[in-house]
């Protein structure tokens, strides 16, 4: 069978084949550490499961509004004026099923072939699939964790073009962590104010803060290219609701309007039981979401210290997000069971084949010479996939 050439360019996301032959290792019976998977190992809190069962005995089971349903998409708005202090009027609200199909609904409805993206590396992995699938053409701006993983502004300048449709901006980032801070984000609006792109502002860590300062959308920073942003955000990470798949964007009325349309004739709407505990997420108590988040404080220092307490390794403290992002270029060249560790896939593939850890490798976020370890899981698994990694790593040659 032939299939479109599109597909030609696009590779099957690492995050998600990883975390699945993990599974099914732990479905044979193996004992798997698995910092593979970018999701909270929290239940999703109890008010928030109350109204989709309240939802479920109402009989509210059927089609909603593509776009959303009317209560969800004020609470949306009110959020973003509290939390945010983003004036976004319900119409300029799309509710999707996850921020990630919020991100794919953008640019299906941005770009045409041709069109360029700005991307930081690091990235998430799916940003540049996504952008090739639209036809356009992602464009890296290299950053490192010396700098904070904050973009140089002549680099971005000169990857700018007339062709760059949006540059897209992650913080807390997924895969290093880092947050990028009120200076970080005025040099990146001074350049940005010279073009008229979009922005994209993928804010779905925003809650998962380890700095003690509030959280900065670059529309705070600069509220003059306020009318060009668009905010990506969602119920996965702060709700722990990675399997209930609602994420909203907000943005100009257009655009919205465009992606909407691309969505009337994809999935429609969101899965309605869903929005209504949407709903009690952003309306009810921010209690359980604190409490994740101190805890997850305490597991990134924790796997932070484990991390550079092994030779060859060397881990920067993240600021957000619940991912650690350390630097094992020390581990590449050398030898294992006398063979050459070729690189992090390699290395990723050894510790999963050889140790039954379970490492996302960096070369697919566009950092080779990493790894990224999720420490959304249990201190005690954290103690024993250190424990695995630090004995990957004595017997190297």
């Amino acid at each position: 069978m032939q299939l479109a050439k599109r597909l030609k360019a696009i590779k099957p996301s690492p995050t998600l084949s990883l975390n699945a032959k993990a599974k099914a290792l732990a479905a044979r019976g193996e004992d798997v550490v698995s910092f593979a998977a970018g999701e909270p190992d929290f239940d999703t809190p109890v008010h928030i499961k109350d109204a989709a069962k309240a939802a479920l005995d109402a009989g509210f089971t059927k089609y909603t509004a593509t776009g959303g349903i009317p209560e969800l998409k004020s609470a949306i708005s009110a959020k973003l004026k509290k939390d945010n202090q983003l004036d976004y009027s319900p119409e300029q609200i799309l509710v999707s099923c996850g921020a990630k199909h919020s991100l794919y609904n953008l640019f299906q409805a941005l770009l045409s072939p041709g069109d360029e993206v700005v991307i930081f590396s690091p990235y998430w992995v799916s940003y540049p699939d996504m952008v090739r699938l639209a036809d356009g053409e992602p464009v890296i701006v290299e950053t490192s964790a010396a700098e904070g993983y904050a973009p140089d502004p002549k680099e971005l300048r000169k990857a700018l073009t007339p062709k760059t449709r949006a540059v897209v901006i992650n913080s807390p980032s997924n895969p290093t962590g880092a947050v990028l801070g009120r200076d970080a984000l005025a040099r990146i609006a001074e350049v940005l104010a010279g073009h008229d792109c979009l922005i994209v502002t993928d804010d779905i860590y925003e809650k998962l803060l380890y700095t003690g300062t509030p959280f900065l959308n670059l529309a705070n920073v600069a509220p003059e290219l306020a009318p060009r942003v668009v905010t990506v955000n969602g119920f996965s990470k702060a709700f722990s609701m990675t399997g209930w798949r609602l994420g909203y964007a907000a943005g100009p009325k257009d655009l919205i309007g465009a992606m909407q349309m691309i969505q009337d004739q994809s999935t429609s709407n969101a899965n309605s039981i869903t929005q209504k505990a949407g709903v009690a997420a952003l309306t009810g108590t921010m209690e359980p979401v604190e409490k994740m988040r101190v805890e997850f404080q305490a597991r990134r220092d924790l796997i932070v210290k484990g991390l550079n307490d092994i030779p060859g390794i060397h881990c920067r403290s993240p600021d957000g997000a619940f991912y650690v992002f350390p630097n094992v270029e020390a581990l590449i060249g050398k030898r294992y069971k006398g063979k050459q560790v070729n690189g992090s896939v390699h290395l990723s593939e050894l510790l999963l084949e050889d140790f039954k850890l379970a490492a996302v490798p960096g070369e697919p976020f566009g950092a080779e010479g990493y790894l990224r370890l999720s420490f959304a899981t249990a201190r005690t698994t954290i103690d024993k996939g250190l424990l695995r990694l630090r004995e990957f790593v004595a017997q190297l040659s």
